[in-house]
């Protein structure tokens, strides 16, 4: 395991998570996602606005970038959840093609937590409630946290 990633770092108040492409607020191409907790249905959410820098098809989200998207929303959700992790597989299914330019809201819960693993799911949808992508992960725990803030 040595060439894996610091996972001490904490994405709440470290200045070395900044360019973090999914939630960075350094990184000058990232997407600044910025992730709240609701405590009540354990559920890690942001608000997601693409724009045209973030497109495949002509006018529609890269699939890359909506797998990427999920991925964030998951790793907050697990976080919150009080671990330091790690995906260790996902699972995205694309329902619509997103456009770029609109107001989506990209949202994760864990489903299961062992002591090794967390099995999370994650929804974007658009304005109305549409579900345009849906990923489900495995996050491998690296270890416990006790100073996750609860929102």
């Amino acid at each position: 395991m040595e060439n894996w990633p610091r996972v001490d770092l904490d994405p709440f108040k470290d200045k070395d998570q900044d360019m973090c492409f999914g939630c960075g607020k350094a990184n000058p191409i990232g997407l600044k996602l910025k992730f709240s907790w609701d405590a009540e249905k354990k559920t890690a959410s942001a608000d997601f606005i693409p724009d045209e820098r973030m497109q495949g098809w002509a006018g529609y989200v890269h699939g890359g970038i909506t797998a990427c998207v999920l991925d964030e929303a998951i790793g907050w959700a697990a976080m919150y959840a009080g671990t330091s992790n790690v995906t260790a597989k996902l699972q995205v299914r694309y329902r619509k093609m997103i456009p770029v330019g609109g107001k989506y809201v990209v949202s994760a819960r864990i489903s299961k937590h062992s002591s090794r693993l967390i099995e999370t799911e994650a929804f974007i949808q658009d304005e109305c409630g549409n579900i345009m992508a849906e990923g489900s992960s495995t996050q491998f725990i690296v270890s416990e946290r006790k100073d996750v803030p609860q929102k």
